[in-house]
């Protein structure tokens, strides 16, 4: 159980805002798993695989933001969280290791996170959203 679970998911996604992936990773476990549509072969495991995701996430979409929509929905005892949240990008790089070509395209979408904490350590992640507006 997190001892303030919407703390830590906002420095997380500020991290993550401020393209800081050493410290978006340093507050995942060793073990976290994080399962993605994005994702190829979902899920990523482990801090490494985390890591390599997410930078192919910031090569492709250079200007990616990621913002709230309030409030997360904690879980009473504190060990998950739900966040609905906007994501808006440019298609500018490639998206590794799909193999994606630039589009040129914005892409402005929503989805939520389902956030799992293990202690003050991030466990699990599940983003949600729908594939066909993603791809449009």
């Amino acid at each position: 159980m997190a001892s303030d679970p919407v703390a830590i998911v906002n420095a997380l996604l500020a991290a993550w805002n401020d393209h800081d992936i050493d410290r978006f990773v340093s507050m995942l476990s060793p073990e976290v798993e994080w399962y993605d549509l994005g994702m190829l072969h979902p899920p990523a495991r482990g801090r490494d695989a985390v890591r390599a995701f997410a930078l192919s996430v910031l090569a492709a979409f250079p200007d990616f933001r990621y913002v709230v929509e309030p409030p997360p929905c904690v879980a009473p005892d504190g060990s998950r969280c739900a966040v609905l949240w906007r994501i808006t990008a440019t298609h500018t790089g490639v998206l590794a290791p799909q193999g994606l070509a630039p589009t040129g395209r914005r892409a402005d979408l929503t989805g939520v996170d389902v956030i799992d904490f293990r202690g003050e350590e991030i466990s699990r992640i599940l983003t949600l959203f729908d594939p066909i507006v993603a791809a449009e």
